[in-house]
């Protein structure tokens, strides 16, 4: 159980969390008029189990010694992050909107030395899983128990240096690595597997001795909690989470299109999403 917190979340306040994370989204990347909603969309249900449920974390002490780290190797996706953290208490909610803007400690890909609770810099993809890798070996070096996750995404899993990591996590039975792939099938050209196709995911890390885990609806909350359980309870291999998910999830015009994979809303589009997403915010607190 994380540090500051007295229960685990309802199903129903994970949901609500999620969708000021898609509005955290949304307003930074509309006040920056750049950066990348579709990405962070489809993985908000992840970044906010990940931050209100399954990490060691503590926002009052962000770099106590024994928390859990988070690696965000698709970087471009920082808006997701940042509003996961800053839901979290990391910092305030309010400098979502200085993103990617001069001077501001969110820029455009997460920087360790600039910004509160990001345990690792992040920019070319295909790198973050080392860096995972580097700490999930340092923690098993130094006997500490601590857990590694990174994000990645489909389209960056066609980067080579991901499956260099991957062989050198298997070989060394990196059981405290967590890699979660983002399998939302855009990438910024089109389609994945029409790109250069990533396809059979999960056959692939197994080859590289992981533990794998399906599932079939990253943005599903049960399905998330019953994968990392899952994760958690893994002994002498790292464990890999391949989750399908839906790009743009929660703003219906950015749904499965990838054109929102690194286009900003306009004032307008701006409106409609935070519009749809208040009411879905209001509806779950009627529930």
């Amino acid at each position: 159980m994380q540090e500051g917190k007295d229960v685990n979340m309802t199903n129903q306040e994970l949901m609500q969390k999620a969708v000021e994370v898609r509005k955290g989204i949304i307003v930074g990347t509309h006040a920056a008029k750049s950066g990348h909603p579709g990405g962070s969309l489809s993985a908000a249900e992840v970044f906010t189990f990940l931050y209100n449920e399954e990490m060691n974390i503590d926002p009052e002490n962000p770099d106590k010694a024994d928390r859990d780290r988070f690696v965000l190797s698709k970087g471009h996706t920082a808006p997701g992050l940042y509003a996961a953290l800053a839901n979290r208490g990391f910092f305030p909610v309010e400098d979502l909107a200085t993103l990617r803007h001069i001077g501001s400690y969110l820029q455009g890909h997460p920087c360790k030395n600039e910004t509160p609770g990001v345990d690792a810099s992040s920019g070319s993809l295909g790198q973050g899983i080392s860096v995972a890798a580097g700490m999930a070996l340092s923690a098993k070096l130094s006997n500490e128990d601590y857990r590694v996750y990174t994000l990645l995404g489909d389209g960056e899993i066609q980067e080579g240096q991901v499956w260099e990591a991957a062989m050198f996590a298997g070989f060394r039975k990196l059981d405290n690595l967590c890699v979660i792939v983002d399998n939302n099938g855009l990438q910024i050209d089109g389609a994945v597997d029409e790109v250069n196709s990533p396809y059979p995911i999960p056959e692939k890390f197994r080859a590289f001795n992981f533990h794998v885990i399906e599932v079939a609806d990253g943005n599903d909350f049960d399905q998330l909690r019953a994968a990392f359980e899952e994760a958690r309870a893994t002994k002498g291999m790292p464990t890999a989470i391949v989750m399908k998910t839906v790009k743009g999830k929660g703003v219906s015009f950015m749904e499965g299109q990838a054109g929102w994979h690194g286009k900003a809303p306009n004032d307008e589009e701006y409106k409609t999403a935070m519009d749809e997403l208040t009411k879905a915010g209001e509806a779950l607190c009627q529930k």
